[in-house]
């Protein structure tokens, strides 16, 4: 989390993406021809910039095709419910929270697996460091 003194990112690469959300580069260029809003800007490089609500959006996708088991339509169809609904910004940002809850249960059962020896620090390092996007104020 950032606080106030410290600057929040804006625009992600497709790398800064993937680590953030779990997910391969393949795996998001796919997403973004299934679903219309998935559709990040792109330099003048031609690499792709995410914004911090389109993280949001693809973290409640991951989680309605990962956790709830939604098929691709089932995703897309009840995401424009959530839309016309106006709980999108708000379904999105839960499913954010809950990977972050995920994220931060992973790092302590490392913490907790060094603490009784089963895991070597190097290993618990790797699982550390993840940075997380602060939702959006909008």
């Amino acid at each position: 989390m950032a606080t106030k003194d410290e600057p929040v990112q804006e625009f992600f690469s497709i790398g800064d993406v993937c680590g953030l959300t779990d997910l391969k580069p393949h795996v998001l260029r796919y997403w973004e021809s299934q679903f219309r809003f998935l559709n990040p800007a792109k330099n003048r490089s031609g690499n792709r910039v995410y914004q911090r609500r389109e993280v949001e959006l693809i973290m409640l996708v991951k989680h309605l095709l990962y956790t709830e088991k939604y098929t691709i339509d089932g995703a897309r169809q009840r995401i424009e419910e959530q839309r016309r609904a106006g709980s999108l910004r708000t379904e999105a940002r839960a499913a954010l929270d809950v990977q972050m809850i995920r994220d931060l249960e992973r790092q302590l059962l490392s913490i907790v697996k060094v603490l009784d020896g089963t895991e070597s620090p190097q290993v618990a390092d790797a699982t550390r460091g993840r940075a997380e996007p602060e939702p959006s104020s909008t």
